[in-house]
């Protein structure tokens, strides 16, 4: 292929894939990436279900698989592709055979979170984002710290994060609640729906321009595809009563999938998590406890743990109650789980660097030149 073919083969798959968030931060890393290969295509994950992933490429809708051994742009990068990231594939002209997923653009953000249970391992839960609307019930779902909790992981995916406070028709304090959120989230903006109803979704507008990608986090039970399918027009997304009790859903979105709204917005629906480990949230944290970050610089010690330290400005405003003491000892819980999550990525890189150099011994030994 000449140069002047190449050329126009770029324009033409950045004329496709414009509409699905293909900017020029994506376009820049095109070239390098195909490394003069002439049978990729570039596609972005709009479906995972089950290990399989679907991608939009120029040339139509492509189901692919992952290649085990990955190329990411970014060194230590090795996470799986997630639903939004942009790949290379090969692409297929059997029906029955899937496409490849050879490689892995480096990403403008992505939501991440421990995987859950016992295992020291990160997971993406969506990625190239432009904005994360953390969408929580004013039901029985109603839970402050564990907003606060979705709210560092926005915050550190490098992504907007918004609250959606959903099901206002069944708020049995509407007013109180919304102060409440108002005030843990800091300069984060609040917004209050009813989605059900239809009611309080103009202001998400505001975030949903064309070939913005914004992704739907929460509890199942929330309501998160209710809002996608108001925001579309029209039932696009399965929908389910929630328990009675507690008002929890039961997962009804069992896939991750990436809608395209008639305005050109791209919209990531994701399943209730039930359980959000932070992974890597220093920063996160920090600007989600934005409140104790301003106390503290007035405290008599620049490390001040805010416990029982003298002269510590967090907790003289706990103690006068200008302080929640339900905020600060949130905050104290995640910083602990921060710090025991450091300790098991430490232990689990000793441990690989260990595995690491008994492989190399081992394969020296084998090779190694007998004696005459």
């Amino acid at each position: 292929m000449t140069s002047d073919e190449q050329i126009e083969r770029f324009a033409e798959w950045q004329r496709e894939l414009r509409p699905w968030g293909f900017t020029p931060f994506f376009a820049q890393q095109l070239e390098e990436l195909l490394d003069g290969r002439q049978d990729l295509i570039p596609g972005r994950i709009v479906r995972e279900h089950r290990g399989a992933r679907l991608l939009v490429t120029p040339s139509g809708e492509v189901e692919a698989r992952t290649k085990g051994a990955l190329r990411h742009r970014s060194a230590g990068v090795h996470e799986l592709p997630a639903i939004g990231d942009w790949v290379l594939a090969t692409p297929t002209e059997r029906d029955d055979e899937l496409a490849l997923i050879v490689a892995v653009f480096d990403r403008t953000s992505r939501f991440l979170r421990k995987v859950a249970g016992a295992r020291t391992e990160a997971q993406v839960v969506a990625a190239n984002l432009d904005h994360v609307f953390v969408v929580m019930g004013l039901d029985g779902d109603y839970n402050p710290r564990r907003l606060e909790r979705f709210l560092v992981t926005a915050r550190e995916s490098g992504a907007e994060p918004v609250v959606v406070l959903n099901k206002s028709d069944l708020a049995p304090d509407l007013d109180s609640q919304r102060a409440e959120i108002e005030a843990l989230a800091g300069d984060t903006h609040v917004h209050v729906t009813a989605a059900k109803r239809g009611e309080g979704l103009d202001p998400l507008w505001q975030y949903l321009g064309p070939g913005t990608t914004v992704a739907l986090v929460g509890s199942s039970g929330a309501g998160k595809s209710t809002l996608v399918n108001n925001l579309y027009g029209e039932r696009v997304m399965a929908t389910g009563e929630v328990r009675e009790g507690d008002d929890r859903g039961r997962h009804t979105t069992s896939h991750r999938e990436l809608i395209r709204l008639p305005n050109g917005a791209l919209l990531i629906d994701n399943p209730g998590i039930r359980e959000l480990q932070l992974w890597d949230s220093d920063s996160g944290l920090d600007a989600a406890f934005v409140d104790i970050s301003e106390l503290a610089v007035a405290c008599r010690f620049r490390d001040c743990r805010h416990q029982d330290e003298p002269g510590c400005a967090v907790v003289a405003a706990v103690e006068n109650g200008a302080l929640p003491a339900e905020r600060l000892s949130s905050y104290h819980k995640l910083i602990a789980e921060l710090a025991a999550l450091e300790r098991r990525q430490e232990t689990a890189a000793k441990l690989e660097e260990k595995r690491k150099w008994r492989t190399i011994h081992k394969a020296a030994r084998k090779h190694k030149p007998r004696s005459m």
